[in-house]
């Protein structure tokens, strides 16, 4: 039988730095995303408003006439 040596806390941290080095590349990336459908959201949201905004103000606008006597 072969012995193998064991665990020692310099690999444990190894392991622990590439995973941690994993997690902040993923969260880059999902900041990123994150951010881009925000933006999008809120540009959506502001034209919505605008359009309904429009509508109303054409409903309940007063149409004043003036004649010359």
């Amino acid at each position: 039988m072969t012995e193998t040596a064991g665990i020692t806390p310099a690999d444990i941290e190894a392991k622990f730095r590439d995973i941690q080095g994993q997690v902040d590349v993923v969260a880059e990336d999902s900041k990123k995303k994150l951010a881009i459908v925000g933006v999008a959201g809120g540009v959506l949201l502001l034209v919505v408003v605008y359009i309904l905004g429009r509508r109303a103000g054409k409903r309940k606008s007063s149409v004043l006439e003036i004649r010359r006597l």
